[in-house]
Parts: structure tokens; C-alpha cells; sequence
């Protein structure tokens, strides 16, 4: 039914929107790539490993998954940008978290081999059904965290002095230093929020599969990068709904028999945007905010 597909869309959007955001806050705050995010995700779903074999439920993994990512994060910054500045050394700190990115894969792999590992004790999954379309306990949990995580993260840069000092370090880092703005404390907040982020959507992804893989920040790391760009590149609106629409439409192509067209869905949306609005969906709207 073309309603349940639109529902199970929602909830792999959500993760998209997740992703995207973290890369989102880097990029849009810092004018930074960090290639290590993918990886920091996928660190998440073991996060959910160690959850399950203490038989704790889904909620209880959740701020577990959330302080890793931040610490994630933390690593990341001071390792691979806190002493690379400059526009000549974004490429090597981009690099350099790439390299970051790899040992972590190493690690988990040396712990928990290269297999999907299975998250049996999370709780027991129901299923009910409403207007016709059936839900189940996971998926309305993952949905209505995921909802959370992307209202508190827009209330946090638009109502808190944190998300002020973060706006005006976005507009002119400098001009900011001379404000009294402690820019480092603010480069690693953003860093520790991103990653926390990503590794929140890692477990939930791993909850919603029903098993951790080492390989699963590649997949949804790089389709969280198009999602960026189809969203707007710096646009925290953006990032939610390019990753609503690539979910909706991957569900759509699976319910009308081009499941195995999905993974290349992202690129073809990415392809057309790039070509129609170069600047994203919601780019030219924020652009416009700031004149």
C-alpha cells in the first residue's frame, strides 16, 4: 500500500535528515568537511550492541549513544582541525579525517569482527495498524526520536546563547573573536553536536535493522552528504527535508518494483538538483534571510 510505503520513507528520512544535519552544523558553522562523520554513525549502532547484551531497553541506549558521539567528536576535532587553520588546510584536515575515520572502522572491526552483529534485547516490538497502514513500536520510536533530536537541535541554534555565539561564528569567525566570542569553545561544541547526532542516528538505524555493521556508515554517510546538497548546503531546513524527500521516494521506487534502483535514486536527485538549482532546495531562501 502506497501509504505504508510513504510511512516506511519517513522513517529512513529521518536518518538521511539525522546524518545531514551533523554534516549540516560542521559545514554551514565552520565552513568544514569532516569526513569522519560516516564512521562516528556506524559507531553508534555498536553503542546498541553493548545495550543489548545488558538486555536495557531502546531508551536507555539512546544518551549512551548520544555522550559517545559527542566524545567522537571531541576526538575528531582535536586530532584532524584543531591545529589545521586556514583555507589552505581544509583539505588536509579533511584528509586527516578520513584517516581518523579508517582506525575507528579498524577498532570495531578488531572487537566485533566484520559480520553484522544482532540486537535481540532492545524490547519487544509490536505492530498495529490505523487507517489502514501498520505501524510497529520501532518505527514509531525511531520517527518520534529522530523528531525530537531535529526540534531540539533548531530550538538550541535559534534560542540559546550557544546557537548565537554559532551563528555569528558562521557569519565572520574574526569578527566574532573581537566580540568575545571563544571560537574554540565554540568550533568543538559544534563538532561534539554533530557527531552526537550521528551517532544517535547509527543506533537508531541499528535498532530499526535489527543488527550493528561495520560497513553501514559508507552507505548512509555518502547519501547523507547528497542529501546536503539537494537540501541547500549550510541549511539546517534543508538537510530535514532533502532527507524526507530521498526516503519518501526510495519507498515509493521500492513499492512500484525498482527496489534495486534505490542506492542509485540518491545520486539521480542529487544529479537534477545540481543541474535546476545548483544551490539546493532550500539555499536560496537562506541566502535571502541574511541580505
Amino acid at each position: 500500500m502506497i501509504l505504508g510505503q510513504i510511512v516506511n520513507g519517513l522513517v529512513i528520512g529521518a536518518m538521511y535528515a539525522l546524518i545531514a544535519l551533523g554534516y549540516t552544523l560542521v559545514l554551514g558553522s565552520l565552513h568544514r568537511l569532516n569526513l569522519a562523520h560516516p564512521e562516528v554513525l556506524m559507531v553508534g549502532g555498536f553503542v546498541g550492541v553493548v545495550m543489548a547484551s545488558h538486555n536495557l531497553p531502546i531508551f536507555v541506549g539512546l544518551p549512551a549513544a548520544l555522550i559517545v558521539g559527542a566524545l567522537g567528536g571531541l576526538m575528531v576535532e582535536a586530532i584532524s582541525f584543531r591545529r589545521l587553520h586556514g583555507e589552505d588546510a581544509e583539505v588536509g584536515a579533511a584528509l586527516s579525517s578520513v584517516a581518523v575515520g579508517v582506525v575507528m572502522v579498524d577498532v570495531v572491526q578488531k572487537i566485533w569482527g566484520t559480520e553484522p552483529v544482532p540486537l535481540d534485547n532492545l524490547g519487544i516490538e509490536r505492530t498495529f495498524e490505523f487507517v489502514g497502514v501498520r505501524f510497529t513500536t520501532i518505527q514509531l520510536a525511531v520517527v518520534g526520536i529522530a523528531a525530537a533530536l531535529m526540534i531540539g537541535l533548531q530550538l538550541l541554534v535559534t534560542r540559546t546563547s550557544l546557537g548565537r555565539q554559532i551563528r555569528a561564528v558562521a557569519d565572520n569567525a574574526n569578527y566574532a573573536s573581537l566580540f568575545g566570542i571563544d571560537v574554540s569553545h565554540v568550533t568543538r561544541s559544534v563538532f561534539a553536536l554533530s557527531s552526537a547526532l550521528a551517532c544517535a542516528a547509527g543506533y537508531l538505524i541499528s535498532v530499526r535493522l535489527g543488527a550493528a555493521n561495520s560497513d553501514i556508515g559508507l552507505a548512509y554517510g555518502l547519501k547523507a552528504l547528497a542529501v546536503m546538497a539537494i537540501g541547500g548546503m549550510g541549511d539546517l531546513r534543508g538537510a530535514v527535508l532533502g532527507g524526507l524527500i530521498v526516503g519518501v521516494l526510495e519507498s515509493i521506487a521500492t513499492q512500484f518494483g525498482f527496489g534495486r534502483m534505490t542506492d542509485l535514486l540518491v545520486w539521480v536527485c542529487l544529479i537534477a538538483i545540481l543541474v535546476l538549482r545548483p544551490q539546493g532546495l532550500l539555499g536560496r531562501a537562506l541566502q535571502e534571510s541574511r541580505a
